[in-house]
Order: structure tokens, then sequence, then C-alpha cells
């Protein structure tokens, strides 16, 4: 934008500048011209009342004396043939003005030609000639144009660095705000716009500040919402562990146990939703995934023994295995996958849960069971055969992507649902840009 200023300004001065100068060259050129025509015809005119007057010795004495001081040829044509001042031959405009005595301005190829007739002499037409040779009608000429063309170039640089200061002030403006804009894409939400520059960046400027003040207002809203919502969650979990309380044996201890677990859940997510701070551009998460996927796996066995189902877990690494992805949010794409297995697979299918690296970094997670398999389609928000939320696999999904990383459906030779979640690696921090 700055370069596209700069040209028009360019391109506005170069027209203004023509229609300037060209104008005014030529009309010095006219200047000089009709100056030097209008020496050279008062040269001629000071030996009018000489020639129709004076003797032929006396005139011949004068006009020597006015011809060696002209700046050109001047030459007094007698009627006997004679000639006074510069010799030169006689012209047809100095014949036309002998017979017609008629006073007239040729133009020639070599100069311009003032032809005077003087009439009343006793032997007839006199004719003053004065000639202005053509370097005389274009002297000074050049150096006049010179001139002209040396201020035209001083004015047009004099302009480009003016618009090259004004389009720096205005595009420096716009700069600032496309990087306050990406800032915000960047989730950085105390990016803030300076307002500098005209008005109307001012007032986007402003603009872009209060949509980034609405979006943490919504964002507190969203949240204490999710807390609200969570917290309703209180009142049937005291029920159940009211009820598990009523119980005896080893059932009551399973199901209190449980409850606990859910209530702690409850509890967290409440939490974070009200105390999480806001999401940082320069911050990376990561954790260890075989520690955290053997914990969940062994939360959900016990619901598997429980439900006869045979719970294979495959872990092809003895070192820590580092993935991009929040610890919880990696528990939280663990227990959507295995939820997904028990609520759409019956009781007693066996199901296995793998993690091995993937190559450049990060984690190969895969969920496979022997139940009777699920459409690829069914990995969109909100998509559901079985009447759940159908929010499950798009958890896992997101945590995938999150990390560099993607998610795959996949039906097994024997049928049965394959997900394979590929996790990458954990991202080095971001050094946060200086402030301006």
């Amino acid at each position: 934008m700055r370069r596209r200023l700069t040209l028009l300004v360019a391109a506005t001065m170069c027209l203004a500048l023509l229609a300037f100068v060209v104008p005014l060259a030529l009309l010095l050129r006219t200047v000089a011209q009709d100056r030097a025509t209008v020496a050279a015809s008062a040269d001629a005119q000071s030996l009018v009342s000489l020639v129709g007057t004076a003797d032929p010795t006396t005139l011949r004495t004068s006009v020597e004396h006015v011809a060696a001081g002209a700046r050109g040829p001047l030459t007094v044509f007698l009627a006997d043939g004679s000639v006074l001042g510069t010799p030169v031959a006689r012209t047809g405009a100095v014949r036309l003005a002998a017979l017609a005595g008629v006073s007239r301005t040729v133009e020639r190829a070599d100069g311009r030609e003032i032809v005077v007739a003087v009439l009343g002499r006793p032997d007839g037409t006199a004719v003053i000639r004065a000639f202005v040779p053509a370097a005389e009608l274009t002297r000074g000429v050049t150096q006049a144009w010179l001139v002209l063309a040396g201020l035209g170039v001083a004015l047009l640089l004099l302009g480009l660095l003016v618009a090259d200061r004004l389009s720096r002030a205005l595009v420096s403006p716009i700069a600032d705000l496309s990087a306050v804009s990406h800032r915000l894409a960047r989730a950085d939400l105390t990016a803030r716009a300076r307002p500098d520059g005209p008005p109307e960046l001012r007032e986007v400027a402003g603009a872009l500040n209060h949509l980034a003040d609405r979006i943490q207002e919504l964002l507190r809203e969203e949240r204490e919402q999710v807390a609200d919502l969570s917290h309703r969650l209180r009142a049937p979990l005291t029920s159940l562990r009211l009820e598990a309380e009523s119980l005896t044996g080893t059932d009551a201890a399973r199901i209190t146990a449980r409850v606990d677990a859910m209530e702690r859940a409850v509890t967290g997510l409440i939490s974070e939703a009200r105390h999480r701070p806001e999401a940082d551009p320069h911050t990376h998460a990561e954790c260890e995934a075989a520690s955290a996927l053997r914990e969940r796996v062994a939360f959900w066995t016990v619901l598997a023994e429980d439900t006869g189902r045979a719970v294979a877990l495959d872990i092809t690494t003895e070192g820590p295995l580092p993935v991009g992805v929040p610890a919880d949010e990696l528990a939280a794409a663990v227990d959507a996958l295995l939820g997904n297995v028990f609520a759409h697979t019956p009781d007693g299918t066996a199901f296995s849960v793998s993690l091995s690296p993937r190559p450049g970094g990060g984690a190969v997670l895969t969920v496979a069971d022997d139940g009777p398999g699920l459409s690829a389609d069914l990995a969109r928000r909100g998509a559901s055969l079985g009447g759940s939320t159908g929010l499950g696999l798009d958890i896992a999904r997101r945590a995938a992507q999150s990390s560099g990383g993607d998610m795959t459906l996949t039906t097994g030779r024997a049928g049965g649902a394959h997900v394979t979640l590929e996790l990458g690696p954990p991202r080095p921090p971001v050094t946060p840009p200086s402030s301006r």
C-alpha cells in the first residue's frame, strides 16, 4: 500500500508538472523570439527618419555606426542600387517591399527577416533590412529549459519524500491493526490496538478493542454457564452417595468409590471453568502419554470386569512418551473413546488400547473393539446414531488436532471399530514479540 500511494503521488505530480512545465517552456521560447525580433525592429526603426532625409554621405556613416552595434545584420537598400551597412544580396522580401512599399516580417529557415520600406526619397523607395539569426531567436532558451527541468525534478523528489512520509504515517497504524488482529486470532485476548493515525483508523482501532473486550466478556459468561451446569450435577451425585451408603458389602464400597471419583471430576470441571486463564499463544502444553493412558485404562478396567469385557493394553515403549496435549485433554479423549465402547457395544465385547511412538515425535493411540463397527461420518460434532450427544469422537479429534495430529476411523478385518489418534510432539515455547 505504501508503494502504491507513492506511485500514485508520483503519477499525479508528473501530470501536474507536465501541464505546467510544457506550456511555460513554449512561452519562454516565444518570449525569447519576440525579444530578439523587437530588438531588431527597434534597430531598423531607428534608421527610418535618417534614411528618409539624410544625404548619402551622412546616411552611410550613420548606417555603418548603427549596424556595428546591432545584434544581427542591418542593411539599407537604396533605390539606385546602393547597399549600406552589412553587405548582403537583395532577397525576395526586400524586392517586394521596394516595389509595394510594404513593411513585413518574414520567417526563414535560418532566422527571421524584418524589412521596412521608407518612402519619400527623391531617388525612390529605400528598404531597411534587419535579420535575426536562428541562434539569436533561441538565445537563453536552452538554459531556461534546463532550469525548468531541474525545478520539476526537485519538486517531484520533494513530493515523493512528502508522500513517503504521509504513506508511512498511514500504513503504520494499519500494520499495527493487522498485528493485533493476528494476536487475537491466536487467542491472545490481551492484545489491544493503539488509536493512532487518521480518524477512520482510530475508529477501527476502537472497534477492534471493543470486539476484544466483548470476546473476553463472552468467554467469562461461557465459563460461568459451564460452571453452573457442572454444579447442577452435585445434586444427583449427592443422591447417589446417600443410596450407596445405604448399601452393604463390596458393592457399596465400589459404587461409593465411583461416586467419589465422579464428584472429584465435577469439582475439577467447575474449578477449571471458573479459574482457567485465557489462552496464551506463547505457552505450550504437553504431558507424558504412557502414564496418562495407564491411569485411564485402569479406571475403565474395573467397569470392564463388571460387564465381562476383556481389556488388552499394549504400550510399545519403555521410556516416557511426551505428546503436545495437556494431560486433562488426553484423559478426556481416552475417556470419550472408551465410553463409546461401553455405550455402543454389548456387554462382553472385548476391546484393546495400544500406544506406540509416532515417526517424527509424538505417539499413536489406537482403541479397537470387537463390536459392530461405526461409520466414518460419525467423526462430526453432534453426529450420533446411538442416542448420545455425539461429542465424544469430536473431543478426541480436537485433542489430536491441537497437537498437530489427526483422528481416523477404520473397521478391522474381523469387524469392530478402530479409532486411531495421531498425537504430535510437544511444541517449543514461542518467544513473545517485543512491544513497539
